[in-house]
């Protein structure tokens, strides 16, 4: 069994549990829930933003403790004010030690898109990203039949919630492509065994139809591999621990924007 076979194991009954102890009128009723999402291509093709979709993760199944020693807020203020198009956060409590709090007080001080990183197998996990203030929501292909990606994602844009797919090879890519999403990513670590090659970006690139916006995630350590990235028609970057393994990350990602 594989790391991601495991998570997505606990994640089925994480699930069940949420669905026990809030239900799906509770979501609705949030605060949250009757805000407008902000839009994701409008804020990572906007001039004066980097692309980055900067990353708050305080450990990982590989990694172990990345940083936990510093608050969400601080965190994702200075990842906004440093230039971030989007800000992702993880949710996923047991195996990268996030939780939905982190989104709501993200939310509460950051007026950028949030994105809830987590492993989406359920309608019920869309309506709670709503629900806590996120703006978009991540589709793992490696997880995932067509037909549910198809029902994630339209329930997601029928919330006004933006969609982002990632994908590790060709193959999901080709089975996956869906009219309601509005980026696709490709995820240049392995969740199998996790190791990590940003070749896997620039090996997919020409394969991604332009209508939808190119993510390049994980492995992207200095502004050399973004400039490379660009030329191969990427508009975003999704980094975390780059910045995180920093001891001040929002710092961290100031001074590595000067390289751009």
């Amino acid at each position: 069994m594989t790391i991601l076979d495991k998570i997505v194991e606990h994640k089925k009954k994480e699930v069940a549990d949420s669905k026990q102890q809030r239900s799906i009128a509770q979501l609705e009723a949030s605060a949250h829930f009757g805000r407008t999402p902000y839009s994701f291509r409008e804020f990572l093709l906007a001039p004066d933003r980097t692309g980055i979709i900067a990353e708050f993760k305080r450990r990982s199944p590989s990694k172990g403790i990345i940083n936990a020693d510093v608050l969400v807020e601080d965190v994702t203020q200075a990842y906004a004010a440093a230039g971030a198009s989007a800000l992702s956060v993880l949710t996923d409590e047991n195996f990268f030690g996030g939780n939905k709090q982190d989104v709501i007080a993200a939310r509460t001080v950051n007026n950028i898109p949030i994105l809830r990183k987590d492993f989406m197998i359920d309608e019920y996990q869309v309506i709670e990203a709503k629900s806590i203030g996120a703006d978009i929501i991540l589709l793992i292909a490696a997880i995932l039949t067509p037909a549910e990606i198809k029902q994630l994602a339209a329930l997601a844009k029928s919330l006004g919630l933006n969609v982002l797919l990632e994908v590790h090879n060709l193959e999901e890519l080709e089975r996956s492509i869906d009219d309601n999403l509005d980026a696709i990513g490709v995820n240049n670590r392995n969740l199998a065994d996790f190791t990590v090659s940003v070749e896997n970006s620039f090996k997919l690139a020409a394969h991604i139809p332009d209508s939808f916006m190119k993510i390049s995630e994980s492995a992207i350590s200095d502004t050399e591999i973004i400039k490379d990235l660009k030329q191969a028609g990427y508009n975003g970057f999704l980094i975390g621990e780059t910045f995180m393994k920093q001891p001040d990350p929002g710092l961290a990602m100031k001074a590595f924007v000067k390289g751009l």
